[in-house]
């Protein structure tokens, strides 16, 4: 993993894609749809994101977004 460092936030490199990160309260919070993005090499990982959170919540009746909530955040 490749870091590139910004006063504002953190971004690192994996396999080449870039996925957006914060430390919050000492602990590295990563974009959820950047991990998705990168691992799946999926075209629109926020729908991925979406439709996994409904799987999710019809097989095992876990509610993710009450969780992991989405929030926008600007890539540097």
């Amino acid at each position: 993993m490749e870091t590139i460092e910004n006063p504002e936030n953190h971004i690192v490199l994996f396999k080449g894609k870039t996925i957006r990160r914060i430390i919050f309260q000492k602990e590295w919070w990563f974009s959820v749809v950047d991990v998705i993005k990168t691992l799946t090499d999926s075209v629109n990982s926020n729908d991925y994101w979406y439709k996994m959170k409904i799987r999710v919540s019809m097989e095992d009746g876990i509610q993710l977004s009450t969780i992991c909530r989405q929030l926008k955040k600007e890539i540097n």
